[in-house]
């Protein structure tokens, strides 16, 4: 039996992955959302919090993990971020695994990942969509979120490979600097393309 066709999701802080990873969802592909996954094994009764709380004290409560917090003590400290990618990295991948099992028979399926490029996850997949839209655009989105700063939002940017580059080795771009109605043709589209390449 032929396995699904795996399409790797993407793109820079702004750019309505989210929103184009639901278009996805809605159109019948079946999505595997990393940051979902996280939230979810981190929050009340979250199958990481003690792990995470041994490594990180005072950063856990009863409704699991503080985001705050923990941000503030992996934000500027490399090493502290690798120990708590050290925890989280593997228990998405075994998430990520059972996902797969779970929908082997579908033509294709999705993973929502937002630092595919940086994290080298782009080597498991079959095909990269990047969503893309105007810096400008990008910029205005992102500074209306609650508690984002200028500076906060700069220092993403330099974690993330520029857009630029996510554009280039990209198979296939969504903008998303249009319409809602745009932006889910497109995706429309490229899925219809996407099942036929998958049956031949």
């Amino acid at each position: 039996m032929t396995r699904p066709t795996i399409i790797g999701l993407t793109g820079s802080i702004g750019m309505g992955k989210s929103t184009v990873a639901a278009m996805f969802e809605r159109a019948g592909v079946p999505v595997f959302d990393a940051d979902a996954e996280v939230r979810a094994m981190q929050g009340p009764e979250g199958e990481l919090n003690a792990e995470i709380e041994t490594a990180f004290p005072g950063s856990t409560g009863p409704d699991g993990v503080n985001r705050e917090a923990l941000g503030k003590i992996v934000f500027a400290d490399p090493e502290r971020l690798a120990a708590l990618e050290a925890i989280v990295h593997p228990a998405v991948a075994r998430k990520r695994a059972d996902f797969l099992a779970q929908n082997a028979d579908q033509p294709l399926i999705l993973f929502d990942i937002p630092l595919l490029f940086e994290r080298g996850g782009d080597a498991a997949v079959d095909v990269v969509v990047v969503v893309s839209a105007p810096a400008e655009v990008q910029r205005e989105r992102v500074l209306a979120r609650p508690g984002m700063t200028a500076e906060k939002f700069s220092h993403i940017l330099g974690l993330q490979t520029p857009d630029a580059e996510k554009r280039e080795r990209a198979d296939h771009v969504i903008d998303t600097g249009t319409t809602l109605v745009e932006t889910e043709v497109q995706v429309h589209s490229l899925i219809e393309r996407l099942r036929q390449i998958s049956q031949e």
